[in-house]
Protein backbone atom coordinates (compact mmCIF):
# COMPACT_ATOMS: atom_id res chain seq x y z
CA UNK A 1 0.00 0.00 0.00
CA UNK A 2 1.26 3.47 -0.92
CA UNK A 3 1.37 5.32 2.41
CA UNK A 4 1.85 8.67 0.65
CA UNK A 5 -1.41 8.58 -1.27
CA UNK A 6 -4.78 6.93 -1.78
CA UNK A 7 -5.21 3.21 -2.35
CA UNK A 8 -5.13 2.62 -6.12
CA UNK A 9 -7.93 0.36 -7.32
CA UNK A 10 -8.84 -1.47 -10.53
CA UNK A 11 -12.49 -2.49 -10.80
CA UNK A 12 -13.56 -5.51 -12.88
CA UNK A 13 -17.23 -6.30 -13.62
CA UNK A 14 -18.80 -7.47 -16.87
CA UNK A 15 -22.14 -5.71 -16.30
CA UNK A 16 -21.82 -2.17 -17.56
CA UNK A 17 -24.44 -0.68 -15.26
CA UNK A 18 -22.92 -2.31 -12.18
CA UNK A 19 -19.42 -1.33 -13.27
CA UNK A 20 -20.35 2.31 -13.83
CA UNK A 21 -22.30 2.50 -10.55
CA UNK A 22 -19.41 1.04 -8.58
CA UNK A 23 -16.96 3.32 -10.36
CA UNK A 24 -19.03 6.33 -9.33
CA UNK A 25 -19.20 5.08 -5.74
CA UNK A 26 -15.45 4.44 -5.57
CA UNK A 27 -14.80 7.94 -6.86
CA UNK A 28 -16.61 9.34 -3.82
CA UNK A 29 -14.71 7.36 -1.19
CA UNK A 30 -11.96 9.07 0.81
CA UNK A 31 -8.56 7.44 0.42
CA UNK A 32 -9.54 5.50 -2.72
CA UNK A 33 -8.39 6.24 -6.28
CA UNK A 34 -10.01 4.29 -9.13
CA UNK A 35 -7.31 3.99 -11.81
CA UNK A 36 -9.07 1.73 -14.36
CA UNK A 37 -12.12 -0.45 -15.02
CA UNK A 38 -12.29 -3.81 -16.79
CA UNK A 39 -15.16 -5.77 -18.32
CA UNK A 40 -13.66 -9.26 -17.83
CA UNK A 41 -10.87 -11.08 -16.04
CA UNK A 42 -8.43 -10.99 -18.92
CA UNK A 43 -8.71 -7.22 -19.15
CA UNK A 44 -8.37 -6.94 -15.37
CA UNK A 45 -5.04 -8.79 -15.42
CA UNK A 46 -3.77 -6.62 -18.27
CA UNK A 47 -4.82 -3.41 -16.50
CA UNK A 48 -3.18 -4.58 -13.28
CA UNK A 49 0.07 -5.08 -15.18
CA UNK A 50 -0.28 -1.61 -16.71
CA UNK A 51 -1.34 0.40 -13.66
CA UNK A 52 0.16 -1.60 -10.74
CA UNK A 53 -2.83 -0.99 -8.43
CA UNK A 54 -2.84 -1.83 -4.75
CA UNK A 55 -6.19 -3.63 -4.98
CA UNK A 56 -8.36 -5.20 -7.68
CA UNK A 57 -12.07 -5.31 -6.91
CA UNK A 58 -12.97 -8.44 -8.88
CA UNK A 59 -16.37 -9.74 -9.95
CA UNK A 60 -16.27 -13.54 -10.09
CA UNK A 61 -18.73 -14.31 -12.89
CA UNK A 62 -17.38 -12.78 -16.09
CA UNK A 63 -16.92 -13.95 -19.71
CA UNK A 64 -13.64 -15.03 -21.37
CA UNK A 65 -11.67 -15.26 -18.11
CA UNK A 66 -13.70 -15.47 -14.90
CA UNK A 67 -12.74 -13.72 -11.69
CA UNK A 68 -11.32 -16.81 -9.99
CA UNK A 69 -8.95 -17.56 -12.86
CA UNK A 70 -7.98 -13.89 -13.09
CA UNK A 71 -7.23 -13.91 -9.36
CA UNK A 72 -4.99 -16.95 -9.84
CA UNK A 73 -3.11 -15.18 -12.63
CA UNK A 74 -2.62 -12.08 -10.53
CA UNK A 75 -1.29 -14.13 -7.63
CA UNK A 76 1.16 -15.84 -10.00
CA UNK A 77 2.36 -12.83 -11.99
CA UNK A 78 1.59 -9.81 -9.78
CA UNK A 79 1.72 -11.06 -6.18
CA UNK A 80 1.82 -7.53 -4.75
CA UNK A 81 -1.65 -6.80 -6.15
CA UNK A 82 -4.34 -7.81 -3.65
CA UNK A 83 -7.77 -8.99 -4.78
CA UNK A 84 -11.18 -8.50 -3.23
CA UNK A 85 -13.80 -10.78 -4.77
CA UNK A 86 -17.10 -9.01 -5.37
CA UNK A 87 -20.19 -11.01 -6.27
CA UNK A 88 -23.93 -11.28 -5.91
CA UNK A 89 -23.67 -14.79 -4.50
CA UNK A 90 -22.57 -15.67 -0.97
CA UNK A 91 -22.30 -19.42 -1.59
CA UNK A 92 -19.62 -21.84 -0.42
CA UNK A 93 -18.42 -22.65 -3.94
CA UNK A 94 -17.51 -19.14 -4.95
CA UNK A 95 -16.23 -18.13 -1.51
CA UNK A 96 -13.72 -20.95 -1.28
CA UNK A 97 -12.86 -20.78 -4.98
CA UNK A 98 -11.94 -17.11 -4.66
CA UNK A 99 -9.97 -17.62 -1.46
CA UNK A 100 -8.10 -20.63 -2.86
CA UNK A 101 -7.21 -18.57 -5.92
CA UNK A 102 -5.63 -15.96 -3.68
CA UNK A 103 -8.31 -13.38 -2.90
CA UNK A 104 -7.70 -11.51 0.35
CA UNK A 105 -11.23 -10.23 0.73
CA UNK A 106 -14.78 -11.12 -0.24
CA UNK A 107 -17.76 -8.79 -0.48
CA UNK A 108 -21.31 -9.23 -1.69
CA UNK A 109 -22.67 -6.58 -4.05
CA UNK A 110 -25.16 -5.33 -1.49
CA UNK A 111 -22.29 -4.19 0.76
CA UNK A 112 -22.48 -0.56 1.86
CA UNK A 113 -20.07 2.05 0.58
CA UNK A 114 -18.32 2.12 3.95
CA UNK A 115 -18.04 -1.68 3.96
CA UNK A 116 -16.41 -1.51 0.53
CA UNK A 117 -14.06 1.28 1.61
CA UNK A 118 -13.18 -0.56 4.81
CA UNK A 119 -12.45 -3.79 2.93
CA UNK A 120 -10.23 -2.01 0.39
CA UNK A 121 -8.21 -0.25 3.09
CA UNK A 122 -7.94 -3.42 5.16
CA UNK A 123 -6.76 -5.58 2.27
CA UNK A 124 -4.36 -2.90 1.01
CA UNK A 125 -2.80 -2.87 4.47
CA UNK A 126 -2.12 -6.61 4.20
CA UNK A 127 -5.00 -8.02 6.20
CA UNK A 128 -7.98 -10.12 5.13
CA UNK A 129 -11.51 -8.75 4.86
CA UNK A 130 -14.61 -10.95 4.70
CA UNK A 131 -18.17 -9.69 4.51
CA UNK A 132 -19.90 -10.83 7.74
CA UNK A 133 -22.73 -12.20 5.59
CA UNK A 134 -20.47 -14.90 4.17
CA UNK A 135 -18.17 -15.67 7.10
CA UNK A 136 -20.50 -18.46 8.25
CA UNK A 137 -20.17 -20.12 4.83
CA UNK A 138 -16.39 -20.11 5.06
CA UNK A 139 -16.38 -21.51 8.59
CA UNK A 140 -18.89 -24.23 7.68
CA UNK A 141 -17.00 -25.27 4.57
CA UNK A 142 -13.63 -25.35 6.32
CA UNK A 143 -15.21 -27.44 9.06
CA UNK A 144 -16.32 -29.92 6.41
CA UNK A 145 -20.06 -29.20 6.50
CA UNK A 146 -20.11 -28.49 2.79
CA UNK A 147 -17.30 -30.78 1.73
CA UNK A 148 -17.78 -32.85 -1.40
CA UNK A 149 -16.07 -36.19 -2.01
CA UNK A 150 -12.54 -35.63 -3.33
CA UNK A 151 -12.74 -31.88 -2.69
CA UNK A 152 -10.34 -30.28 -5.20
CA UNK A 153 -7.28 -28.65 -3.69
CA UNK A 154 -8.35 -29.63 -0.19
CA UNK A 155 -4.86 -28.64 0.95
CA UNK A 156 -4.44 -25.04 -0.20
CA UNK A 157 -0.69 -25.36 0.41
CA UNK A 158 -0.32 -28.11 -2.19
CA UNK A 159 2.58 -27.33 -4.53
CA UNK A 160 1.18 -27.83 -8.00
CA UNK A 161 3.20 -29.79 -10.58
CA UNK A 162 4.06 -28.79 -14.16
CA UNK A 163 3.20 -25.11 -13.59
CA UNK A 164 -0.52 -25.86 -13.29
CA UNK A 165 -2.60 -22.92 -12.09
CA UNK A 166 -4.94 -23.47 -9.12
CA UNK A 167 -7.89 -23.30 -11.51
CA UNK A 168 -6.41 -25.94 -13.84
CA UNK A 169 -5.77 -28.18 -10.84
CA UNK A 170 -9.35 -27.71 -9.68
CA UNK A 171 -10.63 -28.70 -13.14
CA UNK A 172 -8.33 -31.73 -13.09
CA UNK A 173 -9.67 -32.80 -9.69
CA UNK A 174 -13.22 -32.60 -11.02
CA UNK A 175 -12.25 -34.70 -14.03
CA UNK A 176 -10.95 -37.28 -11.55
CA UNK A 177 -14.29 -37.04 -9.78
CA UNK A 178 -15.93 -38.21 -13.02
CA UNK A 179 -17.59 -34.98 -14.11
CA UNK A 180 -18.12 -34.10 -17.76
CA UNK A 181 -17.02 -30.76 -19.22
CA UNK A 182 -20.59 -29.47 -18.97
CA UNK A 183 -20.88 -30.59 -15.34
CA UNK A 184 -17.54 -28.99 -14.46
CA UNK A 185 -18.66 -25.75 -16.12
CA UNK A 186 -21.87 -25.79 -14.10
CA UNK A 187 -20.01 -26.57 -10.86
CA UNK A 188 -17.51 -23.74 -11.36
CA UNK A 189 -20.07 -21.34 -12.84
CA UNK A 190 -18.15 -20.72 -16.06
CA UNK A 191 -18.77 -21.55 -19.72
CA UNK A 192 -17.97 -24.98 -21.24
CA UNK A 193 -15.60 -23.15 -23.60
CA UNK A 194 -13.61 -21.90 -20.61
CA UNK A 195 -13.42 -25.43 -19.19
CA UNK A 196 -12.26 -26.81 -22.55
CA UNK A 197 -9.52 -24.17 -22.60
CA UNK A 198 -8.39 -25.13 -19.07
CA UNK A 199 -8.31 -28.81 -20.04
CA UNK A 200 -6.29 -28.12 -23.19
CA UNK A 201 -3.78 -26.12 -21.17
CA UNK A 202 -3.39 -28.65 -18.36
CA UNK A 203 -3.15 -31.56 -20.80
CA UNK A 204 -0.38 -29.74 -22.69
CA UNK A 205 1.51 -28.85 -19.49
CA UNK A 206 1.31 -32.37 -18.04
CA UNK A 207 1.77 -34.22 -21.33
CA UNK A 208 -1.61 -35.96 -21.08
CA UNK A 209 -3.43 -37.56 -24.02
CA UNK A 210 -6.83 -38.39 -22.57
CA UNK A 211 -9.03 -38.26 -19.48
CA UNK A 212 -7.87 -41.67 -18.25
CA UNK A 213 -4.30 -40.41 -18.12
CA UNK A 214 -5.56 -37.23 -16.48
CA UNK A 215 -7.26 -39.18 -13.68
CA UNK A 216 -4.12 -41.24 -13.06
CA UNK A 217 -2.02 -38.05 -13.03
CA UNK A 218 -4.41 -36.37 -10.59
CA UNK A 219 -4.16 -39.30 -8.17
CA UNK A 220 -0.38 -39.63 -8.56
CA UNK A 221 0.29 -35.96 -7.87
CA UNK A 222 -2.14 -35.71 -4.96
CA UNK A 223 -4.43 -33.24 -6.71
CA UNK A 224 -7.26 -35.74 -6.24
CA UNK A 225 -7.71 -38.63 -3.81
CA UNK A 226 -8.74 -42.07 -5.16
CA UNK A 227 -12.04 -43.38 -3.80
CA UNK A 228 -11.52 -45.73 -0.88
Amino acid sequence: MNEDGPVRVVLADDQRLVRESLATLLGLLDGIELVATASDGEEAVALAAEHAPDVVLMDLRMPRVDGIEATSRLREHHPDVRVIALTTYADDESVLGALRAGARGYLTKDASSQDIRGAILTVAAGDAALDPAIQCHVVAALAGDGERPHEPLADARLELPDDLTPREAEVLALIAEGLTNAEIAERLVVSPTTIKSHINHLFAKAGLRDRAQAVNYAYRTGIAVPPS
